[in-house]
């Protein structure tokens, strides 16, 4: 979709994507961002075909961007409804030294693994976990196809689980 386009549609839609944003995710921030995330994924989009209907493709991929704040922000909310005790052995690191420790340890010896990566594989993995992308979405990113991203995601997981074995284990 050519910028022209683009900054068209921004001005005559972003009212209409700001209620939008709003109704759905309930926050000032969250509706901004997407907004802004909406607008990036029409300038770095690469057409396949003649877009038809340009508002109408604007629609979905504002329902993707708001499908995917939602999905993450209940992610986020998982990893922090830990229950009470939990909560306090995070909030407090003298509770186990030694764990905290390992933890440290491990989570080195993690980031290291994902370095050491070839650079396509820690790309696509970086895209997936990190950044919350699907496998669809990173394939078109990168020009590869959706097997190839599943490919490189297995690679990873299986040497990240191989050195959290090796943790565990020891």
């Amino acid at each position: 979709m050519g910028d022209f386009l683009v900054e068209a549609l921004h001005l005559k839609e972003k009212d209409r994507l700001w209620r939008f944003f709003l109704r759905r995710l309930q926050d000032h921030h969250d509706a901004a961002d997407a907004i802004q995330e909406t607008f990036l994924r029409l300038l770095t989009a690469r057409p396949r075909t003649v877009i038809a209907n340009p508002q109408a493709y604007l629609v979905q991929v504002a329902k993707s961007v708001a499908h995917r704040t939602i999905t993450r922000r209940m992610a986020e909310r998982g990893l922090f409804s830990q229950d009470a005790e939990a909560a306090a052995q995070v909030s407090d690191p003298l509770a186990d030294p030694e764990r905290l420790a390992a933890d440290r340890q491990m989570l080195l010896r993690l980031a290291a693994l994902i370095q050491d990566l070839p650079p396509r594989c820690q790309e696509v993995f970086i895209l997936s976990r990190l950044h919350g992308l699907p496998n669809g979405e990173i394939a078109a990113l990168l020009g590869i196809s959706r097997n190839m991203v599943e490919k490189h995601i297995m690679r990873a997981l299986l040497t990240c689980r191989a050195v959290r074995a090796e943790g565990d284990g020891a």
